[in-house]
C-alpha cells in the first residue's frame, strides 16, 4: 500500500494552508460562535474554489469525483485552522445524496449535489440510526441551506433548525432539528446510502481532529520555548520534553492510519483511525492545556478555539468506544 503523497496531493495541502493562513480563522470561529456566518461564508467559499467540496461530489454532479484521500488532506487543514461550519456534515450530506443517485433516486442529488460542491449551499445532517453512529443532533442547521434528517429507512428534508442546544464548543452550535418537512426518499436503499455518508464522515472528523492535534502541539511548543521559569525556558524541562514528545508520536502514529482507511475505504481501518485520531488530538488538548498554565484557561487566547474542538471531535460520528467495539467485531 503507498503511504506517500504524489506531488499534487502535497501542492494541494500547501495551498489550502496558505489560504487558511491568510485568512484569520480565529476572527471567522468567534464571529461563527456569535452567530454572524458572514466571515464564515466568505472562507466557505474560498475552501469551494479550492474544490473542498468537490471533493465527495461525482463529476455528472460538478464534482471533483469521490477522492477520499484529498479529502483528509482538506480536512486536517481545517482543524489546523479551526474553521467553523458544518464542513464534515456537508460532505456526508454530498456522500448520502450521490450514493442515493447510484441507487435510482437522482432528482435530490440533482438538486443540491453541484450547490454543494460550489459552495453556494451548506447542509447539516442528523441521524437516528445505526446506533453506533447516531448524530442525534445537527450541526449549524441555523447557518445550513440544506437539513437532512435519516429516520430509519426515510431521509427527510427538514424545514426549520429547531431547538439550539449547549455546546462544549461554541464554533459547533447544535439543533435537535426534528424529522419533518419534505420527505426525499425511502427504503432499504436509503440505510445502505446512510452508512457510506457515516463511513466518509467518520473520515473526515478524524483527519479534522489530527489537524487540531497538530496545530495544539505547534502552539505549545511555541509557548514553551518562550515561557521561562528560573531563568531558562520551560520547554528545556525533560518532563516537558517527554510530554510533548508523546504528542507529537501519537499524532504521527495516527497519520498512516487515517491514509491507510482512505485509500480502503474499509470501515474497520476507519474505525482505527477515528480512535487513533481521536485520542491524539485529546492528548494534545490536555497537554496543551497544562503547559499554558493558567493563560491557557482564558476565553481571549486563541489557544481556547482548538483546546474545545479536541473533546467534541474526538466523540463526533464514532465515539472512541463504538470504533474501538467496530474494530473488535471486524
Amino acid at each position: 500500500m503507498r503511504f506517500l503523497l504524489d506531488a499534487e496531493q502535497r501542492e494541494f495541502a500547501r495551498t489550502l494552508d496558505a489560504l487558511l493562513g491568510a485568512a484569520d480563522t480565529p476572527a471567522v470561529a468567534r464571529a461563527w460562535s456569535r452567530g454572524d456566518h458572514t466571515p464564515g461564508r466568505v472562507l466557505w467559499a474560498r475552501l469551494a474554489e479550492a474544490g473542498v467540496f468537490a471533493l465527495a461530489v461525482p463529476e455528472e454532479f460538478d464534482g471533483a469525483g469521490l477522492l477520499p484521500l484529498e479529502l483528509t488532506l482538506a480536512f486536517e487543514a481545517l482543524g489546523r485552522h479551526a474553521v467553523p461550519g458544518p464542513a464534515v456534515e456537508t460532505i456526508a450530506s454530498s456522500l448520502l445524496l450521490a450514493s442515493l443517485a447510484e441507487l435510482g433516486d437522482v432528482v435530490p442529488a440533482k438538486a443540491w449535489l453541484p450547490r454543494l460542491a460550489c459552495g453556494t449551499g451548506l447542509a447539516t445532517l442528523r441521524a437516528d440510526a445505526p446506533a453506533a453512529l447516531r448524530a442525534p443532533y445537527a450541526l449549524d442547521a441555523d447557518a445550513a441551506d440544506l437539513r437532512l434528517v435519516v429516520a430509519g429507512d426515510q431521509l427527510w428534508r427538514a424545514a426549520e433548525a429547531g431547538a439550539a442546544v449547549a455546546s462544549h464548543d461554541p464554533a459547533r452550535r447544535l439543533f435537535a432539528t426534528a424529522a419533518r418537512g419534505e420527505l426525499l426518499a425511502a427504503g432499504p436503499h436509503v440505510a445502505a446510502a446512510a452508512e457510506r455518508a457515516w463511513a466518509w464522515a467518520t473520515l473526515a472528523t478524524a483527519a479534522q481532529a489530527l489537524g487540531v492535534g497538530r496545530a495544539l502541539l505547534e502552539r505549545t511548543v511555541g509557548y514553551v520555548r518562550e515561557r521561562r521559569q528560573f531563568g531558562v525556558a520551560i520547554g528545556t524541562f525533560q518532563a516537558v520534553k517527554h510530554r510533548l514528545a508523546d504528542v507529537l508520536i501519537a499524532l504521527e502514529f495516527a497519520r498512516p492510519l487515517l491514509h491507510a482507511a482512505a485509500l480502503s475505504l474499509d470501515p474497520v481501518e476507519i474505525a482505527m483511525a477515528k480512535v487513533a485520531c481521536g485520542e491524539a488530538g485529546w492528548a494534545a488538548a490536555r497537554a496543551a492545556l497544562q503547559l499554558h498554565g493558567a493563560v491557557g484557561y482564558t476565553e481571549e487566547l486563541d489557544l481556547s478555539l482548538w483546546l474545545r474542538k479536541a473533546r467534541p471531535l474526538r466523540d463526533a460520528w464514532g465515539t472512541p468506544a463504538a470504533c474501538r467495539a467496530r474494530v473488535l467485531a471486524g
